[in-house]
């Protein structure tokens, strides 16, 4: 990530009322993969995994984009 959690927080907390049950989605910038070194780029049957305590985990399979 370019900020941490506490700086994104800290941002967002300037203009807005966080409550307890907010949930603050970052994402990823488009193009991150080609910043590597060696490249990496999602592939079909990669999967992508997260988990929050106390809370569970999610995991998504990577597939072919289609425009």
């Amino acid at each position: 990530m370019i900020f941490d959690v506490a700086t994104i927080i800290e941002f967002l907390s300037g203009s807005t009322t966080l409550l307890p049950v907010t949930v603050i989605r970052t994402g990823t910038p488009h193009e991150v993969g080609m910043a590597q070194t060696p490249l990496r780029w999602l592939r079909p049957g990669d999967r992508v995994s997260i988990a929050i305590e106390k809370i569970g985990r999610r995991s998504n399979p990577g597939e072919n984009e289609q425009c």
